[in-house]
């Protein structure tokens, strides 16, 4: 097989992994746009033959999305701004005192994200009741989700903090800089790539956090586009073209983002790789 058939194959199987991994996105905006009868036709249809644009304004207005995404993006934005604030500090001390003590430390700090949201909510909403956090729910939230992340956070920005040469800190001390004085004029700046795309990646997952928030927040005013989605959900009957529309006005500026960004995502998580 010459190398050129090779390539073609490939592209081919590429283009047709492609497909069956996007396949769910399209069957999600197709639905959005079908009428509930034509929903559950057979076989079903994979156009609409009367598209319904209205379904989209319908959700948005009846269902109050928009105080639902913005509620998402208050829970998002807390968490992205604490995660990053804190891990950003402990990421480099992380980086520049190394030992291994300190690897099994993460290692194990890093296994605690295999365990499910379901089954740490209890612990932290009977916590948050002893403390008196459950008055702010939404705060409430925010701090479970930063204590979920941050060693996610911490583990990516660490290997970036790795690839900043030290003797460059080194220069800086022997300039009369503090250690201090040297992370902000030296580490950080060089870092910022690797901790704006962790922060992004933050970002993305509080926007879509549902456990914590559907637990914690009982108040419909204050919960999150992720929780508002249950709203369709009825004992008899499931809107499931009104759900789809909802679920396209909710993750389509994730994915826009993410398709915008997506080099400098790739760039940033490979920051770490060399050094």
């Amino acid at each position: 097989m010459n190398a050129s058939l090779r390539n073609w194959l490939l592209l081919a199987v590429a283009l047709g992994l492609a497909a069956l991994y996007l396949f769910p996105l399209y069957w999600m905006y197709v639905t959005s746009l079908k009428t509930g009868s034509e929903v559950f036709a057979t076989p079903p249809g994979f156009v609409p033959r009367d598209a319904q644009w209205d379904n989209f304004p319908y959700v948005w207005s009846v269902r109050d999305m928009g105080s639902y995404i913005w509620n998402s993006l208050i829970i998002a934005s807390g968490t992205t701004f604490l995660t990053a604030a804190l891990g950003t500090g402990c990421a480099y001390v992380l980086a520049r005192y190394r030992n291994m003590w300190i690897d099994i430390g993460l290692f194990l700090i890093l296994m605690l994200q295999v365990l499910p949201a379901s089954l740490m909510i209890t612990p932290i909403f009977v916590g948050f009741s002893q403390f008196g956090l459950l008055e702010t729910p939404r705060l409430a939230v925010i701090l479970a989700l930063t204590a979920k992340t941050m060693p996610f956070f911490v583990v990516l920005v660490r290997a970036t903090f790795m690839s900043v040469p030290s003797e460059l800190e080194e220069a800086a001390l022997v300039d009369g800089n503090s250690r201090i004085g040297a992370f902000f004029a030296i580490a950080l700046p060089l870092a910022r790539n690797g901790i704006l795309v962790s922060a992004i990646l933050i970002f993305m997952q509080a926007f879509g956090e549902y456990v914590y928030s559907k637990s914690i927040i009982q108040s419909p005013a204050l919960q999150p586009a992720s929780v508002g989605l249950n709203a369709f959900m009825g004992p008899n009957t499931n809107e499931w073209n009104n759900i789809m529309a909802y679920a396209s006005i909710y993750v389509t500026p994730i994915l826009a983002a993410f398709v915008l960004l997506q080099r400098r995502i790739v760039a940033g998580l490979t920051s770490g790789a060399l050094k």
